[in-house]
């Protein structure tokens, strides 16, 4: 595989009217609708073959490669591009899914089938996600990084409200089988505009050879990331908010529309808010494409989630809630999209795969572990303390990046 570069720097033109971005753009999406499709088909599949627990085991399964090789990714995208491996993910995800649905289509699928597509998707995302995460910069100029972070954005939610009312359609049309076979379709559309992407080239790379071992490249990367500036802030910042946030938005909703009696409907409101606040963050950074004082703005709208995280536990009222939830989803929509782009800005070239992955590594690994915690602190003490104590958590992130000088001053390009 060939990977067409350009001996210049990328043109700066808005984002959004760049081709080799909209194509990016593009592949993502049906990739992350691909994605939802697929944990759609496999949820309705795993409930038809096992019982409650052995439904979350197959769930589950794929939590545990994703944790453990999450790091490894990040070197796989420095060592061979983060295009290539983009492309490798996203065509290893089309030909597994086609091919379960191929065996669904001659018999009935098994628990022990399910559990190895679960294990082998785990595996594909830890080379996929910190791949992806590393993939902009190299697309597009530096000035560009914030909007392209709020066009990401856009897809995320997009492929959240599409992907599974698309899943839920098919598997009543066809079953597992043609939902199956629905996100793998998905996840070849992606290919081939994956392949016409034009990529920059390294500067730190270009002629030389890469030396050393994946072990050896893993410990440099980590060492960067120890030794810089800014991102070892960065990096403290997005472990402590995730853990602040994680449990009251996932877990925490659940328990509370069942304390306050607000049913699945009133849930549901709460959440799609939720959804409406980040879609708008993201359609500010998308059409802005720079927001000045980006380290300052970034810790302050971190805080002002973490306020709202807290308040949510006590509105009186759905609506109240919905309000509320809102103020979540943009606050902490925001911040995490400068998160993000700060962080592909002052990430040396050479190191994007493994930073991303550490990143990524919070965010989808150590994160969802507060569930457990979260769940028997609600059955302890009740669902405001709890939300007050995250908020706390989350909110200690963000002082800490503000009392930092570096990070507090630090800009986006211009």
């Amino acid at each position: 595989m060939t990977v067409t570069a350009t001996a210049t720097k990328a043109p700066e033109r808005p984002a959004h009217r760049d081709a080799n971005v909209l194509r990016w753009l593009g592949a993502y999406t049906a990739s992350m609708i691909g994605d939802s499709v697929y944990y759609m088909a496999l949820a309705w599949a795993a409930a038809r073959t096992g019982d409650p627990t052995q439904t979350g085991l197959v769930l589950a399964a794929g939590s545990i490669p994703r944790a453990v090789l999450m790091l490894g990714g990040g070197v796989l995208a420095d060592r061979l591009g983060p295009r290539r491996v983009v492309i490798g993910s996203d065509a290893a995800r089309c030909l597994v899914v086609l091919g379960l649905a191929g065996v669904l289509l001659l018999t009935s699928p098994a628990l022990w089938m399910l559990i190895a597509v679960a294990l082998v998707f785990g595996v594909v995302d830890a080379l996929f996600l910190p791949a992806v995460g590393a993939l902009p910069p190299r697309i597009t100029a530096a000035g560009q990084l914030a909007r392209v972070q709020g066009m990401r954005g856009l897809a995320t939610r997009t492929a959240n409200v599409v992907g599974a009312p698309l899943g839920g359609v098919a598997v009543a049309l066809g079953g597992p089988t043609l939902a199956f076979a629905a996100a793998g379709v998905l996840f070849a559309v992606s290919l081939p505009l994956l392949l016409s992407l034009r990529i920059s080239p390294l500067p730190e790379q270009e002629g030389a050879e890469r030396s050393g071992t994946a072990w050896h490249d893993l410990a440099d990367g980590l060492r960067h990331i120890r030794r810089h500036p800014l991102l070892g802030p960065l990096m403290l910042v997005v472990a402590v908010s995730e853990l602040g946030f994680a449990g009251p938005l996932n877990l925490g909703m659940i328990m509370l529309a069942r304390e306050r009696d607000w049913g699945a409907s009133g849930m549901g409101w709460v959440i799609a808010a939720f959804g409406i606040g980040a879609g708008a963050s993201a359609l500010l950074l998308a059409v802005r494409g720079r927001v000045p004082r980006a380290g300052l703005v970034m810790c302050l709208t971190v805080l002002l989630g973490s306020v709202a995280i807290g308040a949510l536990a006590y509105a009186p009222s759905v609506a109240l809630a919905v309000a509320v939830a809102c103020c979540v989803g943009l606050f902490a929509g925001l911040g995490g999209s400068l998160l993000g782009a700060l962080v592909q800005t002052v990430t040396d070239p050479a190191y994007l795969g493994r930073v991303t992955s550490v990143s990524t590594l919070f965010t989808h690994a150590i994160a969802p572990l507060s569930y457990p915690v979260t769940g028997a602190a609600v059955a302890m003490w009740g669902t405001g303390p709890v939300f007050v104590a995250s908020a706390a958590v989350c909110a200690s992130g963000a002082v800490t990046g503000l009392a930092i000088t570096g990070l507090r001053r630090a800009e986006l390009p211009r």
